[in-house]
């Protein structure tokens, strides 16, 4: 793609994402996702492959969908209530559908479908975008809604999110589809938090990008798609094959590792809220997570391929990728666990 293309792109993606955060008003917000989702199908669409293009397609009219949906709910909410500002949302029709438009544009269960097939059709750089940067702006207005959606129907799409997620993982041989799969659980859980601890879901949200940022550009470096290929990693590059086996723990939510702060403080967050039932699935569902990391873990670490590698040795390559980003969220991913007592302070403030 044209330089100056990409770059007028990239830019109304960060446009639309900073348009829908400073909107108090429903119109505004629904403009915002709208460049959103226009800046980024030509960035999809981009390879020229069957598989891209139905990825797009899917996608643009998923999105499109859940827009409409956000501009029916806002329209009916001024037409009861007589207000457009998104804090005054405050009828249960509009509450409702504006919350499953904006779980069907971040890929909640139950109408997570979507994610899966989009994610396994685009390359993993783009993959990246949809799975980070493109979950900002209906965060954003989830929650500045939240307070006023029924705390039932947040902890069930969060329960149902989180049980999908680890099941739907399971049975799958595809990197993208497990990190659509992975995507879908993160998001359950924070989800489940939203209306007790925002805070605690922001913390979620930052974390699970840059986790989910260190796996995508691991993947982009070893050049891996399915299970079967990360068997090469070791040969490749023993370091990166041991770093990626820990993100992917990190993920899966293992106690040394980063990924284990947001899950110890939202249950511990949903037991102070009495609500141990709901902990306990989170927790369990989490088990069913953690099973298809470590199957990850299995092929990348403890196998080895059984064939030579015909491919031209590494070393002997031009190796043009910027690593800097790599290994920043590398660090990150694997070592923010100790300064947990300085965010629970930060938190509390």
């Amino acid at each position: 793609m044209n330089p100056y293309v990409l770059t007028i792109l990239l830019s109304s993606l960060g446009l639309g994402t900073v348009l829908t955060f400073a909107s108090s008003h429903w119109l505004l917000a629904w403009m915002g996702l709208e460049i959103n989702t226009l800046a980024i199908i030509p960035i999809m669409a981009q390879q020229h492959h069957p598989r891209a293009i139905e990825a797009t397609t899917k996608y643009f009219l998923t999105q499109a969908t859940a827009a409409a949906m956000i501009l029916f709910a806002s329209t009916t909410n001024a037409w009861l209530v007589g207000e457009w500002e998104i804090h005054q949302l405050s009828h249960p029709l509009a509450t409702t559908t504006v919350m499953l438009a904006l779980a069907l544009k971040l890929g909640l269960a139950p109408v997570h479908f979507w994610l899966p097939e989009v994610l396994q059709g685009l390359e993993l750089t783009t993959g990246l975008i949809l799975s980070t940067w493109q979950k900002l702006a209906p965060f954003a207005l989830m929650i500045q809604v939240a307070p006023t959606i029924n705390s039932s129907l947040l902890v069930t799409i969060g329960l149902l999110s989180t049980l999908v997620g680890g099941w739907g993982g399971l049975n799958q041989t595809q990197l993208r589809k497990i990190l659509a799969y992975s995507s879908i659980a993160h998001l359950g859980w924070m989800v489940l938090i939203l209306q007790f601890a925002p805070s605690l879901t922001l913390l979620s949200l930052s974390l699970y990008i840059v986790m989910t940022s260190s796996a995508f550009l691991t993947l982009k470096t070893n050049n891996s798609l399915t299970i079967n290929t990360l068997a090469t990693s070791w040969t490749k590059s023993p370091t990166l094959a041991a770093l990626t086996a820990l993100v992917l723990l990190s993920l899966g939510g293992l106690p040394p590792l980063s990924g284990f702060m947001p899950k110890w403080l939202i249950l511990q967050e949903l037991t102070k809220q009495e609500l141990p039932l709901s902990a306990t699935l989170a927790a369990m569902t989490a088990l069913l997570s953690l099973y298809f990391y470590l199957r990850l873990c299995y092929a990348l670490a403890l196998t080895i391929y059984p064939n030579t590698l015909t491919a031209t040795a590494p070393w002997r390559l031009n190796f043009t990728m910027i690593t800097l980003p790599l290994s920043i969220t590398t660090i990150m991913a694997l070592g923010l666990l100790p300064l947990t007592p300085a965010v629970t302070a930060m938190l509390a403030l």
